[in-house]
């Protein structure tokens, strides 16, 4: 029987069991799915987890391993729209398919996906010039809204469809979350959207705190039904398989000054105990 929640161990991200939760040892694939992943190999993956990966509610590790939400939305009866918050669109339309940076792509090819909404995004690539790289046709479809931070940036961008600043942004999500009444979720959290002090990654911070997601995953149980979730995005030392592999994550990543591990441990583990129980509550 599939349990109701549960840890996928990639990376030892969460080397303490949080919440009792059963474990399901896949660190062998860590490596190998890490960053991105060639189809060929997703597909054994999938095979060989497909009754993990049907939990309804997931914990693993690393935000290198958030491709593995497009493969928890294909089980799921529709139609579905996925929530996501992250410092990252996760939009990319070049190849690798199978990537941390363009999974969202491979959610919106599911049929009974009707939409994906993605929030918190703090990072460059939903400004001009990088934006050239996204899913524009499916943003312009109606399919897919990013809400990137505004704050400090031209009026102009202030203006783009989608932003978001600290002083509008709960008033934005409101409505949203209005809009979608009575519909399932899934919700994905990448820790990442979360400031350096509430989350320790292996990428830029975001500008959310804890306090925001609690409000937030507050604010869609009051109108929706949360079918499903995750959360990923703890930091984890990467380790990966194949050279082109390595060549391309190392060159995407950040250059990150980071805490003693102890202290990594104690700043997620803190976030998580916040975040988890309204995540997945019965």
């Amino acid at each position: 029987m599939t349990s109701r929640a549960l840890h996928l161990n990639l990376d030892d991200a969460w080397r303490d069991e949080p919440f009792g939760l059963p474990v399901a040892d896949a660190r062998g694939w860590g490596p190998r799915l890490r960053f991105s992943a060639p189809p060929r190999l997703v597909a054994e993956f999938y095979q060989e987890h497909q009754a993990n990966l049907a939990a309804p509610f997931l914990l693993y590790g690393s935000g290198d391993f958030h491709h593995l939400s497009a493969l928890r939305l294909r089980p799921l009866p529709g139609p579905i729209v996925m929530v996501s918050f992250d410092n990252h669109p996760d939009w990319d339309i070049r190849p690798p398919k199978w990537c941390c940076g363009s999974w969202v792509n491979r959610a919106l090819e599911l049929p009974h996906v009707e939409r994906v909404s993605v929030w918190g995004c703090g990072n460059f690539e939903c400004w001009w010039p990088h934006q050239i790289f996204g899913n524009r046709r499916a943003e312009r479809a109606g399919i897919l809204d990013v809400h990137p931070w505004a704050d400090g940036r031209p009026a102009k961008d202030q203006q783009r469809k989608g932003a978001i600043l600290r002083e509008n942004w709960r008033d934005r999500f409101e409505q949203f979350s209005q809009g979608l009444a009575n519909e399932d979720l899934y919700i994905t959290i990448d820790l990442d959207c979360l400031r350096i002090e509430e989350a320790v990654t292996n990428w830029e911070s975001g500008r959310f705190s804890v306090a925001d997601l609690q409000w937030a995953l507050g604010t869609l149980r009051e109108s929706c039904r949360i079918v499903g979730g995750d959360i990923c995005g703890a930091y984890s030392v990467p380790r990966y398989a194949r050279p082109k592999q390595r060549f391309a994550a190392e060159f995407d990543h950040p250059k990150i000054r980071l805490p003693v591990e102890d202290k990594i441990r104690a700043i997620n583990l803190a976030t998580l105990e916040k975040l988890w129980p309204l995540l997945a509550q019965p």
